[in-house]
């Protein structure tokens, strides 16, 4: 049997070089390349042709994991993405496994789980821990709260601590309409103040 191709795919040297020492080492599996952004995953993908590329979520600058895995699939629905991060919150698992992801691994896994579950989706399977499983199930069954651009812009200038007098001369709109958009965004995401508005955006992944 082949070795599986693998392509790494993180920001950070270090957490790429003891990635590769893991998977070297573990036997029947090959590190085909490595990349410190989503773009340059695209662009390695192509060339190295892994059978499981290995992704960060959060890569700096440019695309993130999601954004990463949305490219390689929509480039080529065979490539098998397992994102790899200390990140767990529902918005972004649930976000991952939609774009396309085979999986969802945490980086405080041992060894053995992170090379099991690379092989796991390099043979067709899913790489998902059972409470994981049990959360994304949950996930997509509640439902999804949606803002609009606006909305979102107004929650983020909020959650930097601006006033509403800020938030209206940085969106060039009037107090009036800020106070409108906290009204909307306040009753999609069922809060009555400003701290909850920014606690419950950055627990569901809006911000």
């Amino acid at each position: 049997m082949s070795a599986v191709r693998v392509l790494l795919v993180d920001d950070h040297p270090v957490v790429r070089a003891g990635l590769r020492a893991v998977l070297s080492t573990a036997g029947g599996i090959d590190v085909v390349g490595v990349a410190a952004t989503g773009e340059e995953a695209v662009v390695l993908t192509r060339l190295r042709k892994p059978d499981v590329v290995l992704c960060d979520l959060r890569l700096g600058e440019g695309m993130d994991g999601i954004g990463t895995t949305a490219a390689l699939r929509a480039a080529d629905p065979a490539v098998v993405v397992v994102i790899l991060t200390t990140f767990d919150r529902d918005a972004e698992v649930l976000g991952a496994i939609e774009a396309g992801a085979s999986g969802y691994l945490l980086k405080d896994a041992s060894p053995e789980q992170i090379v099991s579950g690379v092989r796991r989706a390099a043979a067709g399977g899913t790489v998902l821990s059972q409470s994981l499983s049990a959360r994304v199930a949950s996930a997509k069954r509640a439902p999804r709260i949606t803002l609009t651009q606006r909305e979102v812009d107004v929650l983020r200038a909020l959650d930097t601590g601006a006033s509403n007098r800020e938030i209206a001369k940085r969106l060039f709109v009037s107090e009036a309409t800020v106070k409108t958009h906290l009204v909307h965004v306040y009753e999609k995401l069922g809060v009555d103040s400003r701290t909850r508005a920014s606690a419950v955006a950055r627990e569901t992944g809006l911000l």
